[in-house]
């Protein structure tokens, strides 16, 4: 993960290079009387590497421009959501009703299991079905100081 401008602007140079120096070894390739299966097996790493470190400058260029992953540690409160809608016989016609949005957004919400869904989101899910839910929060182990 890139966490400073300095590794941000190493990270954005390191790509310059890589693209040039994956172009250099295609045309080396194609020299040496490669086939273009065995040129893009041959070259795969480097650009499996590429690729890897431009999700990274991808991600701090979203971090600067504010734009934050949405973090939730609540692993399957998205099918929880849709089973206890399902327990209860609410249709997601009737759910799309309470909440005052389109069908359509119940439907995608659903279909992606509420992932990504902001935690008002959630909320105003569960507040829609009458659903209660108690958090509890303990560490794995505890540790002294």
């Amino acid at each position: 993960m890139i966490k400073t401008e300095r590794a941000y602007k190493e990270a954005v140079e390191k790509l310059k290079q890589d693209r040039e120096f994956i172009e250099s070894e295609k045309l080396s390739f194609k020299d040496m009387g490669l086939t273009q299966e065995q040129i893009d097996l041959a070259i795969q790493p480097y650009i499996s590497f590429h690729e890897q470190l431009k999700e990274e400058v991808d991600y701090y260029e979203r971090i600067k421009r504010g734009e934050f992953d949405t973090v939730i540690n609540l692993r399957n409160i998205g099918r929880t959501l849709i089973a206890y809608r399902i327990y209860i016989g609410m249709s997601q016609a009737e759910l799309t009703e309470k909440l005052g949005v389109a069908p359509s957004q119940v439907s995608r919400d659903e279909r992606n299991e509420y992932y990504g869904a902001t935690i008002e989101r959630i909320r105003d899910v569960m507040e829609a079905m009458n659903m209660f839910s108690i958090t509890k929060i303990e560490p794995k182990e505890v540790q002294s100081a």
